[in-house]
């Protein structure tokens, strides 16, 4: 596979301006994933010296630190499953929606039973959070 350009810019550029998007749209990822890292690892450090602090300080204060990773847990788990209902439920929306897209194109054919798929993705998700997952 070769590539004559005989000079001409156009078919450079055509080359060019995706390989450059490519470079710097993973060099950006790479950049935001490794700073939320830092980020949540300095949250992390400070969380833990704050809760050290407090359970060192007196008998009250390590019931107090107890209670409050209690809580943080209690959230962290609402969060979550609230994350999971919602994505649910868009994945389940999204299913019904290839559903009638494809069963309004194709008259002749069952394809729009491909719209099943995220249909009971969307469902698994649902009875996870309603059914499965721990309650708060």
């Amino acid at each position: 596979m070769s590539l004559d350009l005989n000079g001409n810019l156009v078919q450079v550029a055509t080359v060019m301006i995706p390989v450059v998007g490519s470079i710097a749209l993973f060099s950006f990822l790479s950049v935001a994933v490794w700073s939320d890292a830092r980020r949540k690892e300095r949250e992390a450090y400070y969380q833990g010296e704050t809760l050290k602090k407090i359970a060192e300080s007196s008998g009250d204060g390590a019931r107090a630190a107890i209670e409050l990773l209690q809580a943080q847990e209690k959230n962290a788990i609402r969060h979550r499953a609230m994350g999971l209902q919602l994505g649910g439920l868009v994945t389940t929306a999204v299913g019904i929606g290839v559903m009638a897209l494809l069963h309004g194109l194709v008259h002749d054919e069952p394809v729009y039973l491909a719209g099943v798929i995220p249909l009971l993705i969307g469902v698994a998700l649902l009875l996870y959070v309603f059914v499965l997952a721990p309650k708060v």
